[in-house]
């Protein structure tokens, strides 16, 4: 088990993608873990021959331990070894997963790296690198100590000095990119790459995947609803459907007869949630204020922007216009931007906004953060959200795009809710609850008119933020929404 970085220690097996006696390459995706913080693929770092699952889906494996050994040696693999105990930087003598050969030599042991830094699962840096081992040993004896030297240090998250191209080499992706052109059944050297030094993108097999699905739309297969986005206000709507990041688990399997209780094990990403909301709740003393705004220009604008050629292609929807005018708010009232440092006894003010977006799936709550959202455009911040939603879908949020969030979004109104007390997200300063936008009678112009209305509900803490600055943060962000104009004349 590779550190996975972020101070974890630890991460349950969630599935394997190969069994003993499956042939492995370089780079293949051969298990999913799960950490405290996100779902992570694990590639395999070598070729061979998969000898051995040392544990089963469901177990949760300290970091150290050696999960799969693999035959790189051509030759029947030797008994398997005894599982180390769990130590992060075994000499790699003792931790090699590949059982082909005696142990290696104390050189060999010798040439680990030191003052390594916790980085993600398989990438990252080191304070030295190693040469990638050829992919054709000369013979399997001589292979044997470079194939082991070269496992540990890939799955000690040393990134290897790219090897020289072969005449007809492999297309380069990433194991995710790899993963999802296997299950759309797309070849990657038919696809055009896109990326940096010719790297395959997620999107260039999207395209390339694009025609296959056209031919298959035409005799869909009947499949389970999909959320749309991870916390977007419904449009308005008679009925509330589960949508955007508030995406309900699976239906439960049906239960034996005479089956009263069901225990589920605490773990993972809802037992690091629950930890942090508990923490939350206890620290920082929450105040909620709530607004009832019409925002029915608001949604007209929305329907603008969908025809608006500056924002064809692009994700246009109310939370949009909702991040926009927050951001606005903040701008307009900078010191609700900030974090309480206890050991420091200070208030630390931020110049920036890295804006959350709070989405349910069905392994728990996470809040990926839209990095210096303040400085975006309309269209940019768009594509953000787009960017953010997809991968929230596809369960491949990574930690990093978790960590630093300033404040945040929830939406309650995609279960037809009409507000919330939002409890903060640990570390910042407030949270803005969105409820269910409905057609309302409302007094328009000294009429009753059917209008949009929905309701802000923005907790905040209290240490950090009086009732007259939150105040008049929730007022503007209400004022913005019911107004969009003021998103030009208060920029």
């Amino acid at each position: 088990m590779p550190d996975v970085g972020e101070g974890l220690t630890e991460a349950e097996i969630l599935k394997w993608y190969v069994q003993p006696g499956d042939t492995v390459t370089d780079g293949q995706v051969v298990c999913e873990v799960e950490t405290a913080k996100a779902a992570v693929e694990l590639p395999c770092p070598f070729d061979g021959v998969v000898h051995e699952l040392r544990f089963p889906e469901g177990t949760t494996v300290d970091v150290g331990e050696v999960i799969i050994s693999v035959n790189v040696g051509g030759d029947e693999p030797a008994a398997a070894p005894e599982a180390p105990a769990a130590r992060p930087q075994a000499p790699a003598a003792e931790a090699a997963p590949a059982p082909v050969a005696a142990p290696a030599p104390a050189a060999e042991a010798e040439a680990e790296p030191q003052g390594r830094q916790p980085v993600l699962v398989g990438y990252g840096v080191a304070a030295s690198s190693t040469k990638r081992r050829p992919r054709k040993q000369a013979t399997a004896t001589g292979a044997a100590p470079a194939a082991l030297a070269a496992v540990q240090s890939e799955l000690n998250g040393n990134a290897p000095a790219p090897a020289a191209p072969a005449p007809q080499a492999r297309p380069l992706a990433k194991p995710p990119v790899r993963k999802l052109a296997k299950d759309l059944g797309v070849d990657l050297a038919t696809v055009t790459p896109s990326g940096p030094d010719g790297i395959i993108t997620r999107d260039d097999v999207h395209q390339a995947a694009a025609p296959a699905q056209a031919q298959a739309a035409q005799a869909p297969a009947p499949a389970p609803a999909r959320p749309e986005a991870p916390a977007a206000p419904q449009a308005p709507s008679t009925a509330a459907a589960p949508s955007a990041g508030t995406a309900a688990a699976p239906a439960p399997e049906p239960l034996a007869a005479g089956v009263r209780e069901t225990r589920v094990p605490i773990k993972g990403v809802r037992k690091a949630t629950a930890a942090a909301m508990v923490g939350s709740a206890f620290t920082a003393p929450h105040v909620t204020e709530f607004v009832t705004v019409d925002v029915t220009r608001t949604m007209r604008l929305v329907e603008e922007l969908k025809g608006d050629k500056d924002m064809a292609g692009l994700r246009v929807n109310p939370l949009l216009l909702i991040a926009k005018a927050l951001l606005v708010a903040i701008r307009r009232n900078p010191d609700v931007n900030a974090s309480w440092d206890e050991a420091a006894q200070e208030i630390v003010l931020k110049h920036y906004v890295n804006l959350g977006i709070a989405a349910a799936t069905p392994r728990g709550l996470i809040v990926p953060n839209i990095k210096d959202a303040h400085a975006k455009t309309l269209p940019e911040l768009a594509r953000a959200l787009g960017e953010l939603v997809a991968t929230a879908r596809e369960g491949r949020t990574t930690p990093a795009a978790m960590q630093g969030g300033t404040v945040t979004i929830t939406n309650v109104g995609v279960f037809g809710v009409d507000t919330g007390t939002p409890i903060l997200n640990p570390g910042e300063s407030a949270i803005l609850a969105v409820g269910a936008i409905k057609l309302q009678p409302w007094v328009h112009k000294g009429k009753v008119k059917p209008r949009h209305v929905t309701t802000l509900a923005l907790s905040f803490d209290h240490r950090l933020v009086d009732g007259e600055l939150g105040s008049k943060v929730l007022a503007d962000i209400a004022a913005v929404l019911e107004q969009p104009k003021r998103l030009i004349t208060w920029a």
